[in-house]
C-alpha cells in the first residue's frame, strides 16, 4: 500500500558517490510510489536543488569534495529556498551526528539502514514539510485578504470623508451648530479608520516585497520641519512644546543631514513618530533633534510623556504589538516604521523609562 499522503507525488533527491547505494534508495522509494532523483556529488546536488527543489534530500555524509555536512549548511543559507527537509545517512559515531544537525539537518540514519526504518523516518519527514507548507500557504491567503480587504475599505472611506466635509460646509441645507460638531466627531473618526487602513495597506506591501522606495537626496531638517510645522496646532491643543533642534548641524542645517531615501516614507516615520509623543505626554515637551557623524544621520524624538514599561520596549516593533496604554493604537505604526528605516539600511531603537518619558532615535546612512 503506497504512504504517500498528498495528493501529489512527493520528489525525494538522493545524494550519494556510491552507484549502489543510490539503486538500493531507488528502489525502496519507488516501490512506495515517491519520485526519487539521484546525483553523486555535492555539487551537482546544489544545482538540481537550485533548478528545482525537491520535498526531501537524502544525503550521504562522506563525499568526496563537498562533504553532506557543507552541502547542508549551503542548502540552509540560501535564502531563494523555501524549507526541505534533510536526512544524513551516515556511517560513522555520535559526532557525526552531532555535526549534522548543528550544520541544519533534521535526522539521520545509519547505515546499513533498515528499510522499514528508512520509510518512516522518510515519512515524518515529509509529514513536517507538509505541515510547514501548509502554514505557509495559509499565511500567504490571511495576508492576501487582509491586503483586498483593506484596499477595498478605502474606497467608501474615501468617500464617506468626501460627503461629510460637503455637509460641514453646508453644501446641501445650512445645519445646526451641534450637528456640526457632530459632524467634526465623525469626520475625526473617519480620517483614523482611513489612516489605520493605509497604515495596515502599507504594511502588508512590505511584507509580500511588494513596496517601492522612490530614492532620492533627502534633507533631513527639511522634512522635520514639514512634520512640526503640521502637528504643531495639536501640540498646541494640549499645551505642550514642540521643538525642532539642528544647532549641532553645520551650516544651520544647510547642505547637510542629506540622505538617500523615499522622502514621503521617512517623512511618515517621523510624521507618526511625533504624532504618538504629542499623544502620549500631557506635559512638558517634544524635541525633535538632528545631528550627524561620520557615516550617520541620526535623529531623536524625545517625550516627557507616559513611558513604555521595560516588557514592551523589547517587542515594540513587532506587528500588532500594542503599548499597554489606553491611547494605544492599533500596533501597526511603529512596526511600519522600523521596516521603512530598515529598506532603507537605516537602524531605529528606543530609550524609555515610565513616568519619565521615551526617547526613539534612528540612524540613516549618509548621503
Amino acid at each position: 500500500m503506497s504512504v504517500v499522503e498528498n495528493s501529489q507525488t512527493d520528489r525525494i533527491l538522493a545524494v550519494d558517490d556510491t552507484r549502489d547505494n543510490l539503486i538500493l534508495v531507488q528502489t525502496i522509494l519507488e516501490s512506495e510510489g515517491y519520485e526519487i532523483d539521484l546525483v553523486s556529488d555535492g555539487i551537482s546536488a546544489l544545482a538540481k536543488i537550485a533548478q528545482s527543489p525537491p520535498d526531501l534530500i537524502l544525503l550521504d555524509v562522506m563525499m568526496p569534495g563537498m562533504d553532506g555536512y557543507e552541502v547542508t549548511r549551503r542548502i540552509r543559507n540560501n535564502p531563494h529556498l523555501n524549507y526541505i527537509p534533510i536526512l544524513l545517512i551516515t556511517a560513522f559515531h555520535e559526532s557525526s551526528v552531532v555535526e549534522g544537525l548543528d550544520a541544519g539537518a533534521d535526522d539521520f540514519i545509519r547505515k546499513p539502514f533498515d528499510t522499514d526504518e528508512l520509510l518512516a523516518r522518510v515519512r515524518s519527514l515529509l509529514r513536517l514539510k507538509h505541515s510547514l507548507d501548509e502554514q505557509r500557504k495559509m499565511a500567504r491567503q490571511r495576508e492576501d485578504f487582509v491586503s483586498r480587504l483593506t484596499h477595498d475599505l478605502r474606497t467608501p472611506l474615501v468617500a464617506a470623508d468626501r460627503m461629510l466635509g460637503l455637509f460641514e460646509q453646508e453644501t446641501f441645507c445650512k445645519i445646526s451648530p451641534e450637528m456640526k460638531q457632530a459632524i467634526a466627531v465623525m469626520i475625526r473618526s473617519n480620517k483614523n479608520l482611513m489612516q489605520m487602513v493605509n497604515t495596515l495597506l502599507e504594511v502588508y506591501r512590505f511584507e509580500a516585497g511588494k513596496k517601492t522606495l522612490n530614492y532620492e537626496s533627502c534633507n533631513l531638517p527639511e522634512i522635520a520641519t514639514e512634520v512640526v510645522s503640521e502637528l504643531t496646532p495639536l501640540a498646541d491643543e494640549k499645551n505642550i512644546s514642540l521643538k525642532l533642534d539642528i544647532s549641532q548641524l553645520d551650516n544651520s542645517g544647510e547642505n547637510t543631514a542629506y540622505v538617500m531615501g523615499d522622502a514621503l516614507e521617512l517623512r511618515r516615520v517621523l510624521h507618526n513618530l511625533v504624532g504618538n509623543a504629542i499623544k502620549f505626554t500631557d506635559t512638558g515637551g517634544i524635541s525633535i533633534k538632528i545631528w550627524e557623524n561620520q557615516h550617520w544621520v541620526n535623529v531623536a524624538v524625545a517625550d516627557t510623556g507616559y513611558g513604555i514599561a521595560p516588557e514592551d520596549q523589547a517587542t515594540i516593533f513587532e506587528r500588532f504589538r500594542q503599548g499597554r496604554n489606553k491611547r494605544s493604537g492599533s500596533g501597526l505604526g511603529l512596526h511600519l516604521s522600523s521596516r521603512i528605516i530598515e529598506a532603507h539600511q537605516g537602524k531605529i531603537g528606543l530609550t524609555s523609562e515610565v513616568g519619565r518619558g521615551s526617547t526613539f532615535t534612528i540612524q540613516l546612512p549618509k548621503k
